[in-house]
């Protein structure tokens, strides 16, 4: 949809109805006249149009919309600050996955136990939200539940729930966050060993040494089938995932195919038994079936990293090891983001420090 001018009030065919368009000292406006779309009618929403134009330019603004609706009974009805968000929650569960939208329900419930049944009047209240909010979460938190406010209002706006977006100026300093320390290579070498040394926990071994030379999400790495590998395994197909109990599309919804190391491809083939079917997991849980990612974390992950004398750190960052290791080598960031998934943006902005290689011209003439 292509941007109002500055000033200038947009005439629209809504699904065959008159919508009027515009912005004003910031903000999105969405003014239904209840007129269908017709020659007739359009000329009458260009008086109506003229008239927000010049209430603008003199200051004479109605903020509210009331004064420029054809009927009386057009004027919204003042809907909750939890009714909108349950409402934008609906429209976004057809276009995220499952996973995305428990951010959403959670912070449904942090405005039901301030707003109750009540609207987010004006800015000054949402501000106050905010700050409260700010007691209870840490400050990267609240920013990024900002975004979804900011976002939900918006909708609710172009949907003419609302008028007004009382989130849309507001601010959150994010709290410096310090960058999670990669695994050294002897790290590694010892987390495997340890894996394989466990009585309890060797049945980990190879899954976590795939995590750490491939770079791989551990949705990935769990949704893995024998299928996903060509026949010496040493290519993987990667386009699905295994999360929250669910097989899904990878995080970006892009499949990947990966050239794997020669020590890698001898390990997947030595796991290969006989009667193995090409939809049977590559790493299965010990009892069968999909790993348990957090089970997996709290119980042999934490104790093998403690039992090797090594600080904590999550099983993700066998991902982020993976990353820095390889920049720091000297490998093409472009191949080191066609392995691991990364939007190649993002890697140079989280790894700019890390990157050795620099552009070169090519001997062309």
């Amino acid at each position: 949809m292509p941007r109002t001018p500055k000033g200038e009030v947009a005439i629209a065919n809504k699904e065959g109805w008159i919508q009027l368009r515009w912005r004003h000292h910031g903000k999105r406006y969405y003014l239904s006249l209840g007129l269908r779309y017709d020659p007739i009618n359009v000329e009458v929403a260009k008086r109506r149009a003229s008239e927000i134009r010049l209430d603008m330019l003199s200051n004479n603004f109605d903020a509210t919309l009331g004064k420029y609706r054809t009927d009386p009974s057009q004027q919204p009805q003042i809907i909750t600050a939890v009714d909108l968000f349950e409402r934008f929650i609906e429209w976004k569960a057809k276009r995220v996955q499952a996973r995305t939208l428990e951010k959403y329900y959670g912070l449904v419930t942090w405005l039901r136990e301030y707003f109750g049944d009540g609207a987010v009047g004006s800015e000054d209240t949402a501000d106050d939200f905010l700050q409260w909010l700010m007691e209870n979460l840490e400050p990267s938190t609240v920013f990024e539940r900002l975004g979804l406010l900011k976002a939900a209002w918006d909708w609710g706006i172009e949907q003419e729930l609302v008028t007004a977006n009382p989130w849309s100026e507001l601010t959150i300093r994010k709290s410096p966050k310090q960058k999670p320390r990669a695994f050294s290579r002897d790290e590694v070498k010892r987390i495997i060993q340890g894996f394989r040394d466990s009585p309890y926990y060797c049945h980990y071994a190879d899954y976590v040494q795939f995590k750490f030379a491939t770079g791989c999400r551990t949705g990935e790495v769990n949704g893995l089938r024998w299928r996903h590998l060509n026949e010496d395994c040493t290519v993987v197909w990667l386009g699905e995932a295994y999360s929250h109990g669910e097989f899904k599309d990878t995080k970006t919804k892009k499949p990947r195919e990966v050239k794997l190391s020669a020590s890698l491809a001898e390990m997947l083939r030595s796991r290969m038994s006989a009667g193995v079917e090409g939809d049977d997991l590559v790493f299965p849980a010990p009892e069968g079936g999909p790993m348990d990612a957090k089970n997996f974390s709290a119980r042999g992950w934490a104790k093998v990293l403690a039992a090797a004398g090594i600080e904590y750190r999550s099983a993700y960052h066998t991902r982020h090891t993976f990353v820095s290791h390889a920049l720091a080598s000297g490998m093409n960031p472009v191949e080191v983001a066609a392995i691991t998934g990364h939007n190649v943006k993002t890697l140079y902005e989280n790894y700019a420090g890390l990157i050795k290689s620099h552009p070169e011209t090519p001997n062309l003439f």
